[in-house]
């Protein structure tokens, strides 16, 4: 016995709900090892390939810049034909970018490592996108709970992806494949299995159950509305500048631990925890939003990414825990602004255009990420990891917490001329 599907616009069951729930966990999960992996070793690959440490932030870079093309490809795929191939095309995309990756570092061919980069970053692209899909199936007062569902289950993969470093490692060594593109033969079998999850149980289609309509894309979009409501843009600069500080810092953590004698079973446990910091606190974070807004969760935000910096920055560099504490705060300070810029975003962006626009506002986290990627590798050759992070640290109060101000301020105004 099957549940007929409901029309657009119309009402979905419980059952309905829950079935498309479970199947964005299952996907995120394996889209979360993937992720992971590619991020734990990613610095380290490229500093053996290019020889360079100052070069050693490319690889970021490059996946956060693919993350950007992909956040809007993605987004213009799922406003006309649904959330299930949008998702599915960007898992594909990154499985195939992974597969790449081990064949440039196998036949030491670092123009095809560095364009295989760039594809695999439609993974992280399609891993943070699924969250609006979680957004689309619940009401109003439960977006933050339904978005932190969603983000809470790429912890499983995203934690267990870094822990499976090293039996990675030997398994590639063991075919004859450098040990550091190990992970990424575990990113590209977890993110295959993830697009054949959504392709064949996503159904019915998340945005189809929200009463979306086709448009014509991104830009598009933001030409027949003619700006940018004042949610989207305070949602989106919250986000683009916790995208930016946590890229940063996290991309020259393994590095800065690397050059102080730390192996990579030590990196990886310090990025495991830093991932799972990222999406674990997601459940509290859209309870928090819920319950007192998404402004107070966001400004929140910009405190504890200081915290990170400084704690990063401060950190003796010979121990394990303070880098582990320091990634810690940092991944959950980004999830703040991840989880109460999602909900600004989603509650601002009309329902008709509400795909294309999610899509161009993760562009711009992608390529946030792709210039704290780049730029911070050359910011540690220069001035040392501590300046790195504590001026992270700085940039994220500086804008985040006045940003939220002022979108309270744009809010009461527009209330107040309603009125």
């Amino acid at each position: 016995m099957t549940t007929a599907a409901p029309r657009a616009g119309e009402a979905a069951s419980p059952d309905v709900l829950r079935r498309a729930l479970t199947v964005l966990v299952v996907s995120q999960a394996l889209g979360g090892a993937g992720m992971a992996a590619g991020i734990t070793v990613g610095a380290l690959l490229a500093e053996d390939l290019l020889g360079s440490t100052g070069l050693a932030g490319l690889p970021t870079a490059l996946f956060t810049a693919g993350a950007a093309v992909g956040a809007a490809v993605i987004g213009r795929v799922s406003q006309r034909r649904g959330r299930r191939p949008g998702l599915a095309l960007g898992h594909g995309a990154a499985a195939l970018g992974s597969a790449g990756v081990v064949a440039g570092a196998a036949w030491q061919w670092a123009w095809l490592l560095l364009t295989s980069l760039f594809v695999y970053g439609a993974g992280t692209a399609t891993g943070l996108l699924a969250r609006y899909a979680g957004a689309d199936l619940a009401p109003p007062e439960r977006r933050g709970r339904a978005t932190g569902t969603v983000l809470l289950a790429t912890t499983l993969g995203a934690v267990a992806g870094p822990n499976l470093v090293g039996p990675a490692g030997s398994l590639a060594h063991a075919w004859g494949i450098p040990r550091l593109a190990g992970p990424f033969l575990l990113a590209s079998v977890a993110y295959a299995a993830a697009a054949l999850v959504l392709l064949l149980w996503l159904r019915p289609d998340p945005l189809l159950l929200a009463g979306a309509a086709p448009a014509r894309g991104p830009v598009a979009a933001a030409r027949e509305s003619g700006r940018f409501t004042p949610g989207v843009v305070t949602g989106a600069t919250v986000m683009v500048t916790a995208q930016l500080v946590m890229i940063a810092v996290m991309t020259m953590t393994p590095v800065h631990m690397a050059g102080h004698g730390h192996g990579t079973q030590a990196v990886g446990l310090v990025i495991a925890l830093h991932v799972g910091a990222m999406f674990l606190p997601s459940p509290l974070s859209g309870m928090l939003v819920d319950r007192f807004g998404p402004l107070p969760v966001a400004a929140a935000s910009g405190v504890v990414l200081l915290g990170a910096g400084l704690l990063a920055g401060l950190a003796p560099p010979g121990g394990v825990l303070w880098p582990a504490c320091a990634l810690v705060v940092l991944g959950v300070g980004w999830n703040l602004a991840l989880v109460g810029g999602t909900a600004l975003v989603t509650d601002a962006a009309p329902t008709e255009r509400r795909a294309s626009v999610q899509g161009l506002v993760d562009v711009g986290m992608s390529l946030a990420g792709a210039t704290g990627g780049m730029a911070s590798g050359p910011v540690v050759a220069g001035g040392g990891y501590p300046l790195l992070s504590v001026a992270a640290g700085a940039l994220a109060l500086a804008v985040i917490p006045a940003v939220a101000v002022r979108g309270r301020g744009a809010g009461a105004e527009a209330g107040s001329g309603t009125a």
